[in-house]
C-alpha cells in the first residue's frame, strides 16, 4: 500500500506545528545561560525596551515543582539561582511579533558568577568540579558472566584497544516546536513529539494539574531519531508557562542554530576492550569498560548506558564476559536519546576491535566472526539463551555474496598496486539489536491500545504511537486491515491525542511494529469477539456487524482492547542484570566499500550492502527506507558529523559547518532481508528502526583500515583525523598518547 500521509507531504499540504493557524497568539523565546557553570548573580533588562509589552516568565511562575519529570528528576524547567550548562533556560519572553520577541530575549542579560566546569568526561574531576554525588557519576552498571580474570590469565592471546565516538546531532527536518493555549481551563499543548504521554506527565508534574486539565496532541512530526523523545517535555512546559501567564495562545518554535545549540545529542563514548582468545581466534574472555558523557542532567542517560552495555559484547558466544560502565556528569549541554540508544557506540568499539583482533592474529576478519557468531542454544552476556532459529552465519554469508566481498578484495589489491593517489578497501560489521524496552520495561509500561468500531462500519486504531516519517500510519493501517480482512480505506488511525487515545507507550526502542502492532492485532480480535463473531469473520461481515451494533446501541462506543502481555519464558533480574534482556533480537551483517583519496584524505563510500534478519517484513518499501536512512545517518556519524564544542556547547551549530551527507555522498545501498518470523510480533515482525544505525560506522572504518593500513579507532574519521593517522603510520611524527587510564579509573 502507499504511504497514508505520503501525498500530503509530497504536495506540501501536510501541516506541521509552525503551519497551524492561531488567533491572537504570542511568539515565545528563551533566554539562556551564557556560562557552563555558576551562580546567577543578576538578570538585567535593557532600559530601552518597554517591558510592559512583553510576557516574562521565570522559575517563580511555575505552579508545581521546578523539575522536568523524567528518570532522575534533576533538570529544572527554568534555572533558579544556578546554571549547570551553556544555553540552560533561565527566562521566557513572549510578544505578538516574533522579531520583537527575539530582540527582547537578546536584551536580557543573565550575569553568572563562574565556577570551575568539568568538560571532559574521560578525565577524573577535581574536588572543586564535583557536582553530582561523590564522583560525578550519574549511573554505574555491571554485567558479569563466568570468570573473566581467570580466562584472561589462561588465554594464549590477549588483545586490548580503546575506541571513541563523538556526539551526533539529530538534524531532523523539522526543528523543535510547540503551541499551547487554554480551552475551558484545560491546558492544550500541541506539537512535534515522539511520546505524548511523556509530555503529559511532565506538564502534570510541574504545573500541578491532573489529567482532566491537561491535553497533549501530537502534530505531524518532521523527523525525530530520538531527539523528540524527552526534549519536547521541556519546550512544552515553556510554551505552557507563557500561555498560562499571558492568557493567550503561545507558539514556541526553535530556529536551526538554537535547536542545534540547546537540544540533546548522541552521547560521546570511550570504550576499552581487553579480549582473551585462543590462537585460532575463538573468544575466551571479554572485559569491556564503557564511559559515556551524560552532560549536565540525567535525561535518559541511565537507560542509554544500560542498552549500550547489553550490546557491548556483540553478537558473539563467549563464556566469560565482564562489562562495566559509567555515564558521567559534565557541564556540557545534556545528551539524550538518539537512534540506537547507546548500542551504536559500543557496537562500533566491538566491531572495530574484532578487526584489530583479526589483524593481530593474522586471521581473516570474516573467519574470525564466522567462528564466534552466537548459535541457537548459546547465551549472550546477560545469560539470555538464544533460541530464535535465525542462522546468523547465513546472514553473514548473504552479505558477503551480495557485496562480492572476495572478488572486491582481489580487485582492490590490484587497484591499490596500480594507483598512487587513491586506495580502496572493504569492511565488514556483524551486529544485533534488541527490540522493545529492556528487561521488564515493557511490563512496567503496561501499554494499552484500542480498536474502535465506528458507526459507518469502519474501524479506528486508537494509539499514542506517532508518525515521524518512519511509516507508522501505513503499517498500523496495514496490520489492522489484514487482521480484520478490511480494505485499507476502512481503517482510520486516530490522532495521537491524550484525551482520546490510551497510553500505548512511546514511539521509541524499535517497538512500534513488533510490540504495538501486536496490540493492534489483539485489539482487533477483541473487537470481533465483542461483536459475537468467530475468528474466520472478515471483511464485509465485520463491517456489517459493526454498523448493526451501532444501530442497536446508539450513542455508545464499541471498543476492542488489548494490554501488553509478556511473552512466555521471558525472565529478567534487574538487580543482577541477568536474564532475557529483550523479547527478540534482530541480526545483521553490513559490508562497506570505500575509496580514500590520499591527497585530501577524503573518504567516499562507493558501495554498501545491508543484510538483516528482522523477523517477518511487514512492508518491504518502508523497511528498505528505514535501512537506507540508517545507513546514510551512519555514514555521517562515521566520516563527517563532527560536533565541535567550547565550554560544553556546540559551536558549529549551523548547517554550513556541521556537515551531513548529501545525495553526492550516498552510495548505492543494496538491502536484503532474511526472515525468521517472531511469534510475538505483529505478523511475525521484530523491531527494525534502530538496527541500521549500529553497523555502518564500524563497517566503513574497517574498510578505511583495509584500504590504507591505518588503525582508526575514533569517529568521526574526518579527513584531518585520517591525515594524522597516515602521517603517524609514515613516521612523520609520533602519535599523541591516548589517555586510556582516565577511562579505567572512571569506570572503576
Amino acid at each position: 500500500m502507499q504511504r497514508r500521509e505520503g501525498l500530503a507531504k509530497l504536495t506540501g499540504r501536510e501541516r506541521y506545528v509552525d503551519d497551524l493557524p492561531l488567533e491572537n497568539f504570542l511568539w515565545g523565546m528563551t533566554v539562556r545561560s551564557p556560562a557552563p557553570r555558576g551562580r546567577i548573580a543578576a538578570v538585567r533588562f535593557a532600559e530601552e525596551v518597554d517591558w510592559s509589552q512583553f510576557v516574562v516568565v521565570d522559575h517563580r511562575d511555575i505552579p508545581g515543582p521546578n523539575v522536568v519529570a523524567l528518570i532522575e528528576q534533576d533538570q529544572p524547567v527554568l534555572a533558579s539561582g544556578y546554571v549547570r550548562h551553556m544555553h540552560e533556560p533561565v527566562l521566557l519572553v513572549a510578544h505578538p511579533s516574533r522579531d520583537e520577541a527575539r530582540r527582547a530575549a537578546r536584551a536580557i542579560t543573565v550575569v553568572v558568577e563562574p565556577e570551575p566546569p568539568v568538560l571532559d568526561f574521560r578525565v577524573p574531576p577535581r574536588p572543586d568540579q564535583i557536582q553530582y554525588g561523590p564522583d560525578n557519576v550519574f549511573k554505574r552498571l555491571k554485567i558479569e558472566k563466568g570468570d573473566v580474570e581467570r580466562a584472561l590469565r589462561e588465554a594464549p592471546v590477549v588483545v586490548e584497544g580503546v575506541y571513541e565516538t563523538g556526539a551526533q546531532e539529530h538534524v531532523y527536518l523539522e526543528t523543535q516546536g510547540m503551541i499551547a493555549w487554554l480551552e475551558d481551563d484545560v491546558l492544550v499543548v500541541k506539537g512535534s513529539m515522539q511520546c505524548p504521554y511523556y509530555v503529559l506527565t511532565a506538564l502534570k508534574h510541574a504545573l500541578g494539574r491532573d489529567e482532566s486539565r491537561v491535553r497533549v496532541i501530537q502534530t505531524p512530526t518532521g523527523g525525530g531519531f530520538g531527539g523528540k523523545e524527552e526534549y519536547p517535555s521541556t519546550i512544552a512546559l515553556h510554551a505552557a508557562l507563557l500561555a498560562l501567564k499571558a492568557g493567550r495562545p503561545v507558539k514556541l518554535i526553535y530556529d536551526r542554530p538554537e535547536d542545534m545549540a540547546a537540544t540533546t545529542k548522541r552521547h560521546p563514548s570511550q570504550v576499552r576492550h581487553r579480549t582473551g582468545l585462543t590462537a585460532d581466534g575463538r573468544l575466551l574472555a571479554q572485559d569491556i569498560e564503557v564511559l559515556l558523557d551524560g552532560g549536565a542532567y540525567g535525561t535518559l542517560s541511565p537507560v542509554v548506558l544500560s542498552r549500550g552495555l547489553i550490546h557491548a559484547a556483540g553478537p558473539y558466544a563467549c563464556e566469560n564476559v565482564r562489562i562495566r560502565g559509567c555515564v558521567m556528569f559534565t557541564n556540557a549541554v545534556p545528551f539524550g536519546a538518539f537512534r540506537g540508544f547507546g548500542a551504536p557506540q559500543t557496537l562500533f568499539a566491538c566491531e572495530r576491535h574484532m578487526d584489530v583482533i583479526a589483524r593481530t592474529l593474522g586471521l581473516d576478519p570474516v573467519e574470525l566472526r564466522r567462528r564466534n557468531l552466537i548459535r541457537d542454544g548459546q547465551s549472550t552476556a546477560t545469560g539470555q539463551v538464544i533460541r530464535d532459529g535465525t542462522d546468523r552465519v547465513a546472514v553473514l554469508e548473504r552479505a558477503l555474496a551480495l557485496s562480492g566481498y572476495r572478488e572486491k578484495q582481489r580487485a582492490h589489491a590490484a587497484f591499490n598496486a596500480a594507483e598512487r593517489a587513491k586506495r580502496r578497501g572493504t569492511g565488514l560489521a556483524t551486529f544485533y539489536h534488541g527490540a522493545g524496552f529492556t528487561g521488564g520495561g515493557e511490563v512496567g509500561l503496561s501499554s494499552r491500545l484500542q480498536v474502535a468500531g465506528r458507526a459507518d462500519g469502519r474501524v479506528e486504531v486508537l494509539s499514542a504511537n506517532i508518525e515521524m516519517g518512519q511509516g507508522t500510519l501505513t503499517v498500523f493501517t496495514q496490520i489492522a486491515a489484514d487482521r480484520l480482512g478490511l480494505a485499507t480505506d476502512d481503517v482510520v488511525i486516530g490522532e495521537a491525542d491524550t484525551a482520546r487515545v490510551p497510553n500505548s507507550g512511546p514511539t521509541v526502542a524499535s517497538r512500534t511494529t513488533m510490540v504495538v502492532g501486536r496490540l493492534i492485532e489483539r485489539a482487533a480480535d477483541d473487537l470481533r469477539r465483542r461483536l459475537g463473531l468467530d475468528e474466520a469473520a472478515r471483511g464485509a461481515v465485520v463491517k456489517q456487524a459493526i454498523a448493526r451494533w451501532h444501530q442497536e446501541h446508539p450513542g455508545q462506543r464499541l471498543l476492542g482492547e488489548a494490554v501488553y502481555e509478556r511473552p512466555p519464558g521471558i525472565s529478567w533480574d534487574e538487580e543482577r542484570y541477568q536474564g532475557d534482556a529483550y523479547g527478540a533480537f534482530a541480526w545483521a551483517a553490513y559490508v562497506a566499500e570505500v575509496e580514500v583519496d590520499l591527497r585530501t584524505c577524503v573518504t567516499r563510500v562507493i558501495d554498501f550492502v545491508a543484510v538483516q534478519e528482522v523477523g517477518k517484513v511487514v512492508n518491504e518499501t518502508l523497511a528498505r527506507g528505514q535501512i537506507q536512512g540508517g545507513v546514510v545517518q551512519g555514514i555521517g556519524w562515521a566520516l563527517m558529523e563532527e560536533c565541535k564544542f567550547k565550554d560544553g556547547s556546540m559551536i558549529n551549530n549551523q548547517l554550513t559547518n556541521y556537515l551531513i551527507p548529501t545525495a553526492d555522498d550516498v552510495p548505492p545501498i543494496r538491502v536484503a532481508f532474511l526472515e525468521t518470523p517472531y511469534p510475538h510480533g505483529a505478523q511475525g515482525a521484530k523491531g527494525l528502526g534502530e538496527l541500521p544505525i549500529d553497523g555502518p560506522a564500524p563497517a566503513i572504518v574497517n574498510a578505511v583500515a583495509a584500504a590504507t593500513g591505518a588503525d582508526p579507532r575514533v569517529i568521526p574519521l574526518t579527513p584531518e583525523h585520517l591525515l594524522e593517522l597516515l602521517n603517524e603510520r609514515a613516521g612523520v611524527r609520533q602519535p599523541a598518547p591516548m589517555n586510556a587510564e582516565c577511562g579505567v579509573r572512571n569506570a572503576e
